[in-house]
């Protein structure tokens, strides 16, 4: 059997990571690794056997599927000028900037009858796979993605940055559309929103509050469901899932108890790469789609909308007079509150 001909677009923090991934996997072989900056480029393939190219326009041709890791302003463009040459691409999160570009890397693909596959690495996490054995129906998620500051992600807000992975896991659990949408956020480190808090509404009746900082002091990465069937609790960074049940005994008595379950050791990048190697190998769907991509986008904008409206709110205030307060001296004092 022919070997996957592979290309790397993007060589920063992720696309390095995918290509060593990529390595490991014996069915593929890397012909070459795109960068604007060379010398990046040259330094990830270092012990590879391949292209080095500053114009991923030179692996047209030459590859059968790619990993694109560049900055999301540039995702439209290079993913649809593979997608137009009939190559499988996996595409970083988010999926594009906007849903108009979403729409049509999904359209591109569908029509050719391509692999188009998310890079969701979250989907990939042993804990979150076991989740899903455990998973009932939620009732309320807790979510909290905490960072310290970066310069690399802050093309974007923090809502795209780091909360999009969050969206992504809570729309595939809670599977119900959403409702209400309200958020604040603030702009601490960088010109756009480093901290944001929204609150999920879902047609199910799920409410989801979720948080995401990038200039904490460490990191933190833990979501929560609650359920009528119990708790569940998942460490992303540890891999860890916490799982307590609900349980009716002989006598009517309801307690919650531990509820055991097999967490996996892996590693859920090398977990992603080869679900991608796989779907394109047999032709078969990628495990998570562009609609999920464009999904989790359309709610990310959602919330950004819903954080402007409430800095308009908040700005459109004016601080209103308070009428003189007679004092026991008998003068009178006036003063000013904020609403």
């Amino acid at each position: 059997m022919e070997k996957i001909r592979i290309g790397v677009v993007g060589t920063g923090h992720l696309g390095r990571y995918h290509l060593q991934k990529y390595q490991k996997m014996p069915g593929c072989l890397i012909v070459g690794v795109a960068d604007v900056v060379e010398e990046h480029a040259r330094k990830a393939a270092e012990g590879c056997d391949c292209e080095i190219l500053t114009d991923y326009r030179g692996l047209l041709g030459k590859v059968d599927a790619v990993s694109i890791a560049v900055p999301t302003g540039a995702h439209y463009e290079v993913a649809s000028v593979f997608l137009k040459a009939g190559v499988d691409v996996l595409l970083e999160k988010p999926i594009a900037a906007t849903l108009a570009e979403a729409d049509e890397l999904i359209a591109l693909a569908e029509a050719k009858g391509l692999i188009f596959q998310i890079g969701f690495v979250e989907r990939f996490n042993p804990a979150v796979a076991a989740l899903g054995t455990v998973m009932g129906k939620p009732l309320f998620i807790e979510s909290h993605r905490l960072h310290p500051f970066f310069e690399r992600g802050t093309d974007v807000d923090v809502i795209l940055d780091l909360m999009v992975h969050d969206l992504d896991i809570i729309l595939h659990f809670v599977n119900s559309p959403v409702e209400n949408v309200d958020a604040v956020g603030v702009s601490v480190l960088s010109d756009k929103v480093d901290i944001a808090n929204t609150r999920l509404t879902f047609a199910s009746g799920c409410v989801a509050n979720i948080t995401a900082s990038r200039v904490t002091g460490k990191i933190m990465q833990k979501i929560r469901f609650f359920g009528l069937d119990g708790y569940h609790a998942v460490d992303y960074q540890e891999r860890e899932l916490v799982s307590l049940r609900r349980r009716v005994g002989a006598d009517g008595t309801v307690t919650i108890a531990e509820n055991p379950v097999e967490v996996k050791r892996q590693d859920p990048l090398e977990e992603e790469i080869r679900a991608f190697v796989r779907a394109v190998s047999g032709r078969t769907a990628p495990p998570v789609s562009g609609k999920d991509g464009r999904d989790a986008l359309e709610l990310a904008l959602q919330i950004n909308d819903a954080i402007k409206q409430n800095r308009t709110r908040l700005d459109s205030l004016e601080p209103k007079p308070v009428p003189p307060v007679s004092l026991p001296d008998g003068s009178s004092a006036r003063g000013r509150v904020q609403t």
